[in-house]
C-alpha cells in the first residue's frame, strides 16, 4: 500500500510560531524535503499579511515550488479573495477551512458556516471558469472534526452534514481535521467511516491529525484501518493552530515516514535525506524548538525502506 505524506509545516507550523522564517530559508526546506520525495507539501496560505506575517511571501514560495517536478504545491485559502490570489499564484491544490465549531469558525476566519458555505460557492464558480488544465483541485477540509477547545466534544451528525455540505456546494474533496488533538482511534473509525458512507470513498481526500496528546500516530492507524491514503504531518512536529487555545503538535513527519516504512507500507520518501532536512529548520528558527524520537534515536540497525 502507498501512502501520501503531505507536508504542511511550511504552513501549518510556520504560522503558529513567532519567529518569521526567511524566504531563501523557505525555498531550501521545499526543495530539500522533495529531493528527499515528499511528494505533496502546503507552502503557504493567502491571508493578509497584518494577520499573519509568517506567510507574507507564500506567492513567491508558490512561484518557485512550481519549478520544482513532480510536486504538488498546495496552499490554504480563508475565502474568495484568497483563492483568487492562489489561482494567480499558480497552485496545483487550495483548501478551504470550514471548522465544524462555529465559534472556531468565528474565530478563526471570522464567518459562520453559512458565510463559509458562501465562498466555497464562489470559489467553486471561479474554479469552473478556468480551463480544466488551470483549475487546481479544491479540498473542503473540516477543522475541528473532532471536538474543540472552544465548544468541546462536536457531535458527528454535524460533520456528516456539513461533509454534504461541501461537496454539494462543488468541492471535489474533503479532508478531516483534528485541530485540537482531540481524536482517538476509535472515534477516527468511526467517523471516517460515516463520512465515506456520506460522501463516497472517492471523496474522503485524507486526515490532518495533531499529536497534542500522544494519540497522533495511533490515530493514523486507525485512519489507514478504514482506507484514508492521505495524512498531514509537519516537519520537527512544527505548529498548531492559533486560534484554538491549546492547539499544538502536528504529527512528526520524520516519525510518520518511520512507522509507515517499519510496516511495509510505501511513502517513497528516503528517510535519512528527510531527517537532514532538519538542519535548514535549526538555522532558520534556532529559538523554534523540533520534536521527533525518530531523529533523535536515530535509525534501527538493519532498518529497511521501500524504493524511493
Amino acid at each position: 500500500m502507498t501512502i501520501l505524506v503531505s507536508e504542511v509545516g511550511p504552513r501549518d507550523g510556520l504560522q503558529s510560531v513567532k519567529s518569521i522564517m526567511p524566504i531563501e530559508a523557505k525555498k531550501a526546506w521545499v526543495s530539500a524535503e522533495a529531493a528527499a520525495g515528499v511528494r505533496e507539501i502546503e507552502v503557504g496560505s493567502f491571508v493578509p499579511a497584518k494577520l499573519l506575517p509568517q506567510l507574507a511571501d507564500t506567492a513567491e514560495l508558490v512561484k518557485y515550488a512550481r519549478t520544482i517536478p513532480g510536486l504538488t504545491v498546495a496552499v490554504l485559502v480563508p475565502n474568495l479573495k484568497g483563492a483568487e490570489a492562489a489561482v494567480e499564484a499558480g497552485v496545483h491544490k487550495i483548501t478551504i477551512p470550514l471548522s465544524v465549531s462555529e465559534t472556531h469558525s468565528l474565530r478563526n476566519v471570522r464567518r459562520t458556516h453559512a458565510q463559509m458555505l458562501d465562498e466555497v460557492k464562489g470559489i467553486v464558480a471561479l474554479l469552473r471558469s478556468l480551463p480544466k488544465d488551470r483549475r487546481p483541485k479544491f479540498e473542503g477540509g473540516l477543522s475541528t472534526a473532532f471536538g474543540c477547545t472552544l465548544e468541546g466534544l462536536i457531535p458527528a451528525d454535524k460533520v456528516v452534514a456539513l461533509a454534504e455540505s461541501l461537496m454539494t456546494a462543488g468541492c471535489d474533496e474533503i479532508g478531516l481535521s483534528d485541530t485540537t488533538g482531540y481524536a482517538n482511534p476509535s472515534q477516527i473509525r468511526e467517523l471516517v467511516r460515516r463520512v465515506l458512507s456520506t460522501v463516497g470513498n472517492h471523496a474522503l481526500a485524507g486526515l490532518h491529525l495533531h499529536n497534542t496528546r500522544g494519540l497522533g500516530l495511533t490515530n493514523v492507524l486507525a485512519g489507514i484501518e478504514v482506507g484514508i491514503t492521505t495524512f498531514d504531518s509537519s516537519l520537527g512536529g512544527l505548529g498548531g493552530c492559533p486560534f484554538a487555545p491549546g492547539a499544538s503538535g502536528n504529527i512528526v513527519t520524520e516519525d510518520l515516514v518511520f512507522m509507515l516504512e517499519a510496516m511495509g507500507l510505501t511513502t517513497g520518501i528516503n528517510l535519512t535525506k528527510l531527517i537532514e532536512v532538519r538542519g535548514i529548520l535549526r538555522e532558520a528558527l534556532p529559538s523554534e524548538e523540533l520534536y521527533g524520537f525518530t531523529p533523535d534515536a536515530g535509525l534501527p540497525l538493519g532498518f529497511k525502506q521501500g524504493p524511493v
